[in-house]
């Protein structure tokens, strides 16, 4: 980085005019340099007795202030080290706000987490409005609390409409921002912000602006917090989250407090919070999520990916349906689908009725009728396959169809069409044999129902080109799906980890232990729902046929799949009656084994280890090139929570890898 100084004051009168400026960054953040000169010009404007008023204001177009560097925080582990840091916060804030001129903060683009910290500490605040700027606090969603004075001063802004902000993270455009009272003018898009800005201190300076700060009454701010606390339960389904819960603390004790004694409370609290493992977790779910977010980025650098014009879906069944739904919601081209005659119809009344609930709800870009008129229904490969750029498979799970299909496939499509298999079960690395130009075949594997869920995994076969691959992210990219790429592997990544969890609580409940216990410890780990339930939902047979495929003996599956249940939703019968609770009658169906009674620790424990060894296996045959690929297809498609931020670090971050293996996965 630049040795250029971040902060400038240069004087224009009597006002002062600050810019800022981590050269070299794409945003400004919070690092020692920075703090380093904002304090000097603070050193300044406190000699320069002449100054009337300073206004701080970026020095990039499209970026305020977005908050602390997320990276130094998550590799703190010692309490001075994060003592340092919250008290170079709170120290550097506290001489801004003890400042005895007037300070106004001209805000364009992200003004996020200690950079709107940093203009709650100046005297009022002016906005551009723009579609780049968003204010908010979102410490939250990364594990840690507003800490540097956000759950203290905004509170006092604003009042109690800040804590729904606090804890829930949100991100406000400016607008919204002036209707809360936290911005005090809004500037249009197509006005100068600092001209603005000096015209609205010169009132300021002379009395003419109106700032409302009204004083707000927080005498109830215990029956508040109790019902915001109920709130949090109840997304985080009765887990204590941490960052939540100090936030929750900060606010309820800080609010009873004077100022000063109430930013002391915040800076303790935030420091202990840093340290926990669920906040370095959650901080890298984040890096996860930000790696994920733009799928073009994992293309190899300088690819120029294909132009997808035309799509087509071999299959109208339930991942045909979810398939060509974000095709055609998210690209809004045109898709062949083919599948039996019989299926067709029953296929488009399914579509137009998803289409219609997203439309209720706003989630629509283009109406239902348009959509739908970019459907083309066939039960033959008919000319409409001929410029069809990309083709995804989902027809029945055996090889022999896939055989019959692919052939039948490629003498109608172009040499270039790529082809992907949604295959869960059947190898990549079989089926390419049956495409000509098997370079340009990988594998698409989509998760259930395929518009709701982000994950998709990207497999590469022996034969898949590079390029394939490119065009697959660019695929996933256009659909608005989170890739993860992997080589053909049985059950490719996420079903390959599934498998020993699903196994390993088998043998406990074999074991003696409940099935609501099992399940119950999940939960409690924060998964959404228990291996047995989440077993039930899937459907019993599902697993039970990749045991099989497999060649394991999984006895008490076989037996209930044998006694007709396949899953409340599949048959009406499974491990569990409509009312949640466990069937007392698939109790006897359960293969009884030396008792070993397991307490809820040891269970998750024993789960997690069982994932983490399939983890480790995948990185050491190169499945994966990154333990974060695994972790990203755990966190989205399986709920593990994202403030354990994956099987892998959560493994690195108690203990466990080096436990095992003698070294982390993260290095």
């Amino acid at each position: 980085m630049s040795n250029a100084k971040v902060f400038n004051l240069t004087v224009d009168g009597e006002v002062g005019i600050v810019t800022f400026d981590v050269v070299g960054e794409a945003m400004n953040t919070w690092t020692d340099a920075a703090f380093a000169s904002f304090n000097e010009v603070l050193d300044c404007i406190e000699k320069k007795e002449a100054l009337k008023g300073i206004i701080f204001i970026s020095g990039k177009p499209n970026t305020f202030l977005a908050g602390a560097n997320l990276k130094m925080i998550e590799e703190i582990e010692q309490e001075e080290e994060m003592k340092q840091i919250a008290g170079l916060f709170h120290s550097s804030f506290n001489r801004l706000a003890a400042l005895m001129v007037p300070t106004l903060a001209a805000i364009n683009g992200h003004c996020l987490g200690g950079g709107l910290e940093f203009t709650l500490a100046c005297t009022a605040r002016i906005a551009k409005e723009s579609k780049t700027t968003v204010i908010g606090l979102p410490e939250v969603n990364v594990g840690l609390i507003p800490g540097a004075g956000g759950t203290q001063r905004l509170p006092r802004l604003i009042g109690y409409p800040a804590v729904e902000l606090i804890l829930k993270g949100s991100m406000l455009p400016a607008a919204k921002a002036y209707e809360m009272g936290i911005v005090d003018k809004l500037v249009p898009a197509d006005e100068d912000l600092l001209k603005e800005a000096k015209s609205f201190l010169q009132d300021i300076i002379d009395g003419k602006a109106e700032l409302k700060r009204p004083e707000h009454d927080f005498s109830g701010i215990d029956e508040v917090m109790v019902q915001a606390r109920k709130g949090v339960l109840k997304v985080t389904r009765g887990r204590e989250v941490p960052a939540p819960m100090t936030a929750i603390r900060s606010i309820q004790e800080g609010l009873k407090l004077p100022l000063e004694k109430a930013l002391e409370n915040e800076k303790e609290l935030v420091t202990q919070l840093s340290l926990r493992n669920e906040t370095k977790g959650t901080i890298n779910t984040f890096f996860l999520k930000t790696l994920t977010d733009k799928p073009k980025g994992m293309m190899s650098k300088g690819f120029e990916p294909k132009p997808l014009k035309k799509a087509a879906v071999l299959g109208f069944g339930t991942m045909g349906r979810g398939i060509t739904i974000d095709i055609l919601r998210n690209m809004q081209i045109p898709v062949i689908v083919k599948d039996i005659p019989e299926a067709l119809e029953p296929g488009k009344v399914f579509l137009r009725k998803i289409f219609e609930g997203m439309a209720e709800k706003k989630r629509l870009k283009v109406p239902v009728d348009d959509l739908m008129n970019l459907l083309t229904v066939t039960s033959d490969y008919s000319d409409d396959f001929k410029d069809v750029d990309i083709i995804v498979e989902a027809v029945f799970e055996d090889i022999k169809v896939k055989e019959q299909v692919y052939r039948e496939l490629c003498d109608v499509v172009a040499d270039d069409c790529i082809i992907a298999s949604n295959t869960s079960s059947l190898p990549i690395n079989a089926m390419a044999q049956y495409v000509s130009h098997p370079e340009r075949f990988g594998g698409l594997h989509f998760f259930s129902p395929v518009w709701m869920m982000q994950l998709v995994e990207v497999v590469r076969g022996e034969k898949t080109g590079q390029d394939t691959i490119d065009n697959l992210l660019n695929f996933a990219a256009s659909i608005r799906k989170r890739p993860i790429v992997c080589l053909d592997n049985p059950g490719f990544v996420v079903n390959a980890m599934l498998f020993p969890y699903i196994s390993n609580a088998f043998q406990y409940v074999e074991e003696g232990n409940a099935i609501e216990k099992v399940d119950k410890a999940l939960m409690s780990f924060g998964m959404p729902v228990g291996p047995i339930r989440l077993t039930d939902e899937v459907g019993i047979d599902v697993p039970y046929k990749v045991f099989v495929g497999m060649g394991v003996e999984q006895t008490t599956l076989k037996n209930v799949v044998e006694d007709g249940r396949l899953g409340l939703k599949k048959s009406g019968k499974g491990f569990f009656l409509k009312d949640g609770s466990v069937d007392p009658d698939v109790l006897s169906l359960i293969a009884k084994k030396e008792p070993k009674e397991m307490t809820e620790e040891e269970i998750q424990m024993g789960l997690l280890e069982s994932m983490v060894q399939v983890g480790k296996d995948l990185l050491d045959r190169k499945i994966v090139n990154d333990p974060r690929m695994v972790d990203v297809g755990m966190i989205w498609a399986t709920g593990f929570p994202p403030d354990k931020g994956g099987p892998l670090k959560w493994s690195d971050l108690i203990g466990l890898s080096e436990k095992i293996f003698g070294e982390n996965f993260y290095k």
